[in-house]
C-alpha cells in the first residue's frame, strides 16, 4: 500500500511519518515537494504517486494572517482537500484530513461534538469548515480528525511561545477565559496509525463513506493554565533558565488582548464518538508535555 503523506515537516505530519510507517509504502511530501497553494502541483503528485491512502497534515495554521491573506488560507484549507477528495474518488483511495476547533463559534457551555451546528469567527475557521465539505461534497472515503491546541517538539506552537517568553520576562499576562484540550501532535499521529491499522483489520470504510471524528487530550484547561503549566515544569528542569514563575503569569480576559482573529471561549471536544468506534480512551496532555520539555532540554544542552 502506497501512502501519501502531504505536510511531512509540519507538528504532525513530522510525527505521522513514523505512526504510518507500519501501514506500506510512505511517500512524504513537504512544501519543496507539495505546495498545497499550488493546486496544479498537487494534481502532479497524486498522478505521480498514485496512492493508496491520502494523508492531509498540511494546512494554513496563520490564524491572525488568515485575516489578511484570505485567498491563500482558502486556497490551502480549502481549494487543495477539494482537489485531493476529487483523486481519491476517482482513485478509491482513502483521505485523512485534519481540522479544528475553530469551526465552532465557543458559545456551548459544554464539550462540543461532531454534529454541533458549527460557526466559525474568522477567516481560518472558515477555510478549514469548507475544506471538511469539499471532502464531503467529493464523495470519497474519508476521515476527517478535528483537534485543537496542537503542540510538540517540532515547528512553533504556543509551548516554544510561552517558554521564550518565559527567558525573557519577570511578568506575563495570558488569557483564561478561552477553554479548550492541548493536544500532543504525537498523539494525534498514534491514533491515527492506530485507527487506520483497525479499520485495515476489520471493514475499510464503505465507498464514499465519511467518518468526522474529534481528536484532542483530556482535561481542558484555560491558556493561561497551560501556560502556567509549562513554566512550572519547564522551571523544574535544568538548562531552561527562566525568568518567569508560574504565579507571575497573571489571568486576563481575551477582551484586554485584542487580536485580528478572534478565537472560540469554549474549545473543549467530545470525543467519544472515536473512543467507542475504536476502543480507545484520550490521555491527559501533560505526560506528553514533560516528555516535550525533556526533549528541548537535552538539545538544549547540546545533547
Amino acid at each position: 500500500m502506497t501512502i501519501l503523506l502531504l505536510g511531512k515537516d509540519g507538528q504532525v505530519g513530522w510525527q505521522l511519518q513514523r505512526s504510518l510507517a507500519p501501514h506500506g509504502r510512505v511517500v512524504a511530501c513537504g512544501r519543496g515537494e507539495c505546495d498545497l497553494a499550488d493546486l496544479d502541483e498537487v494534481r502532479r503528485v497524486l498522478r505521480d504517486v498514485r496512492p493508496s491512502v491520502i494523508v492531509n497534515a498540511a494546512a494554513y495554521t496563520a490564524v491572525d494572517k488568515a485575516e489578511s491573506e484570505p485567498e491563500l488560507a482558502r486556497r490551502i484549507n480549502t481549494e487543495a482537500p477539494a482537489v485531493l477528495a476529487a483523486a481519491a474518488a476517482v482513485s478509491g483511495a482513502l483521505l485523512v484530513h485534519y481540522s479544528t476547533d475553530y469551526v465552532y463559534d465557543g458559545s456551548k457551555v459544554g464539550p462540543w461534538v461532531e454534529d454541533d451546528p458549527t460557526g466559525p469567527l474568522g477567516v481560518y475557521g472558515s477555510s478549514k469548515l469548507a475544506g471538511e465539505e469539499a471532502i464531503r461534497a467529493a464523495g470519497c472515503r474519508s476521515l476527517i480528525f478535528r483537534t485543537s491546541w496542537v503542540f510538540g517538539a517540532r515547528g512553533g506552537n504556543f509551548v516554544k511561545t510561552i517558554l521564550r517568553l518565559a527567558r525573557e520576562k519577570d511578568g506575563l499576562n495570558v488569557i483564561d477565559d478561552q477553554v479548550g484540550s492541548p493536544t500532543p501532535a504525537a498523539l494525534i499521529a498514534t491514533v491515527t496509525g492506530v485507527v487506520l491499522a483497525m479499520l485495515r483489520r476489520g471493514d475499510m470504510l464503505a465507498a464514499g463513506e465519511n467518518r468526522l471524528y474529534h481528536l484532542a487530550a483530556a482535561h481542558p484547561v484555560s491558556w493561561c493554565t497551560f501556560a502556567r503549566t509549562i513554566v512550572g515544569l519547564a522551571g523544574a528542569m535544568p538548562g531552561f533558565e527562566l525568568r518567569l514563575t508560574p504565579d507571575a503569569i497573571r489571568p486576563i480576559p481575551a477582551a484586554e488582548y485584542p487580536l485580528p482573529a478572534r478565537r472560540p471561549a469554549n474549545s473543549r471536544l467530545d470525543c467519544r464518538r472515536l473512543e467507542n468506534d475504536f476502543g480507545l480512551l484520550m490521555p491527559d496532555w501533560q505526560p506528553y508535555l514533560e516528555r516535550m520539555l525533556q526533549l528541548l532540554a537535552l538539545k538544549r544542552n547540546g545533547y
